[in-house]
């Protein structure tokens, strides 16, 4: 008998991760919480993390279709996956992104500094003026928005300094 969504054509796979103690006692401890298994909780955390970043399944999305991806996760993606520059520029404009969505390295460098200098840099952009703002994230947001005519993408009332 297979599970929900499970076909008989679909094989699973056993996959193997290293966490640190703190990590797996955390997620036994959710799970007991949750009353599920351990397993169950793994196979949410990654279903949520594929969802949320879906833009990546998609060849198609380049260059700029990806800053609202690695503006929500700009940090989480930093301090987790250790991203060089050129290795993100790579990522974003996927040697090939069409002209109109192509990413400057300087604004994909904004994307993987810490907050403070973040602040400071945008701070040097005289295009980045107009939309200062003390939340560092909405700022960098509201910048790219206009430079790169995204869709306004983070779901907060920005309130710009004057």
């Amino acid at each position: 008998m297979s599970s929900p969504g499970f076909t008989e054509g679909e094989k699973k796979q056993i996959v193997s991760m290293r966490l640190n103690n703190h990590d797996r006692n955390a997620i036994q401890t959710m799970a007991t919480r949750l009353f599920v298994r351990e397993a169950e909780l793994y196979r949410f955390a990654v279903n949520n993390l594929l969802n949320r970043m879906h833009q990546l399944h998609n060849l198609d999305c380049t260059g700029s279709d990806l800053l609202p991806l690695f503006i929500e996760f700009r940090e989480e993606l930093n301090l987790n996956l250790g991203f060089k520059k050129q290795q993100l520029f790579k990522v974003i404009n996927n040697g090939n992104a069409h002209p109109d969505k192509f990413v400057a390295m300087s604004d994909i460098e904004l994307l993987l500094l810490p907050q403070h200098l973040v602040r400071q840099r945008l701070l040097q952009i005289e295009a980045a003026q107009a939309f200062k703002q003390q939340d560092i994230n909405a700022w960098l947001e509201s910048y790219f928005v206009e430079k790169y005519g995204l869709p306004k993408f983070i779901d907060e009332d920005i309130e710009i300094e004057v």
